[in-house]
Parts: structure tokens; C-alpha cells; sequence
């Protein structure tokens, strides 16, 4: 089947609708394969949509921009279906979210939401050797001397977090944002023994709390480091 550009806009439409509906079956045969398996050459793909190789090949890339189709070429070759690598999916989320920034408050504001979910989720979580795991963080935490070590510690503290909770998509959504977060330049809040001192009675009440798998004192708490946070970013602004 030959298929003409038409500059008609009409005729565009109806062309990239085919696109669309070409690419979501093809979608349908990648997840219904395990990955790595052929899904079809492209006279075969073309045959079984019952497109032509110009739609299946415009198809086929905006799966290939998904993570979910490899060309492979040459004898054995053909499309083979893929499953999204989570690392690039957080790389490519992590650069929409550079490319479109917050306010430093807006981004507390939903670091502040997701966390409370996160520490909540994982309040839920029946998994004892994650939860020996979490344990282990509390020496971590009491180990941190200043402000330098606390990003690493913090990050661990999450990462363990992450690992309790088996929702996918809030997690990928939650751990970009708090490392975000965690990077963006912002005010100096735990400079000081005192601040150090208040982090890691924050984190040793979230730990309590999840560990007695109390999903609401687990976000009271995380509401309550959010509020001594604030505390100290006015503090801050005030002093200068």
C-alpha cells in the first residue's frame, strides 16, 4: 500500500491519527511478549496492522523514544520488544523538571506531599528484613556529625524508604523530586549542632512510627519536620 503525503490538513489528521492507533498496537504485542522477544520484521508488522511500512516505521520510532522497541538489523533482525529502563525514565524526568523550574517553596510544598505518602506507605510495609534494614538506618543517623553528611545519610534513609514500598510509579515520581530537591541551591537550614540535633530527632520519630506501622503518626511526624523546616527558613530569611 503506497501512502502519499497530502498537505490537506484534514488528510495530516487522519494520517497521524493512524500513527497513534498504529503505535498503541504495537504496544499491545510488546507487553503481550516477555522482553527481548521479536515482535515482527517490518513487512510482517505491516501485514498484521494492516498499515503500510512508511506508518509502521513512524509507529515503530515513537516506541523506540518510549524505551519499548530495539531495530536490530542484519540476518535474525527485526523489531524486538524492550521494557523502559527506570534509571532513563528518572534521567528524562529529572530534565523535564530542570527545563521547567519551581520556586524553592513550591518545591518544598511537594517534596513535603510525596514524603508524607512515601513514610506512610512504608509504615504498611510487612517485609522484615526491609524492616531490620530500616532498623539499621537509626545508627547511620545518630553517626552523622554535620550538616555535610546528612545528604548522604538522608539519602540512604529514602532509598530504604523506596525499597519498602512496592508502588511503582510514586516511587519513580517521589524519588526524582526529593533528589531534586535534595540538589537545588536553597538556604543553609542545619548549619548548626542544633540543627543536626533536630534532623535526627525528626527522622528517629518517622522511623518509630513505621516501625509501629502507624501509616498516620508516620505522616503527623513528616508533617512535623516539614513545619520545623519552614520554622527555619524564616529564621533564615529574617537573619538576613
Amino acid at each position: 500500500m503506497t501512502e502519499g503525503a497530502n498537505p490537506n490538513g484534514k488528510s495530516k489528521l487522519r494520517r497521524r491519527y493512524l500513527v497513534q492507533e498504529t503505535a498503541a498496537k504495537l504496544r499491545d504485542l510488546v507487553f503481550a511478549r516477555e522482553p527481548e522477544a521479536l515482535i515482527g520484521s517490518l513487512p510482517e508488522l505491516a501485514r498484521l496492522l494492516g498499515v503500510g511500512i512508511v506508518t509502521v516505521q513512524q509507529a515503530a520510532r515513537i516506541l523506540e523514544h518510549e524505551g519499548l522497541l530495539q531495530v536490530r538489523r542484519g540476518p535474525g533482525g527485526g523489531y524486538y520488544g524492550q521494557r523502559p529502563d527506570e534509571a532513563a525514565l528518572e534521567r528524562s524526568l529529572a530534565a523535564y523538571l530542570r527545563m521547567h523550574p519551581s520556586s524553592y517553596g513550591d518545591m518544598l510544598d511537594i517534596t513535603t506531599l510525596l514524603f508524607r505518602e512515601l513514610v506512610a506507605a512504608a509504615a504498611a510495609c510487612d517485609d522484615e528484613a526491609f524492616r531490620a534494614e530500616l532498623r539499621a538506618c537509626v545508627g547511620r543517623i545518630d553517626a552523622c556529625a554535620g550538616e555535610d553528611e546528612m545528604g548522604a545519610v538522608e539519602t540512604q534513609f529514602q532509598d530504604q524508604l523506596f525499597s519498602m514500598v512496592n508502588r511503582p510509579l510514586f516511587g519513580l515520581l517521589t524519588r526524582v523530586t526529593l533528589k531534586l530537591y535534595a540538589t537545588r541551591p536553597g538556604p543553609t537550614l542545619f548549619a548548626d549542632s542544633d540543627g543536626v540535633r533536630a534532623w535526627r530527632q525528626s527522622r528517629h520519630r518517622i522511623i518509630g512510627a513505621i516501625l509501629d506501622r502507624d501509616t498516620e503518626l508516620a505522616r503527623f511526624e513528616a508533617t512535623r519536620a516539614r513545619r520545623d523546616l519552614l520554622d527555619r527558613l524564616r529564621d533564615s530569611r529574617n537573619a538576613n
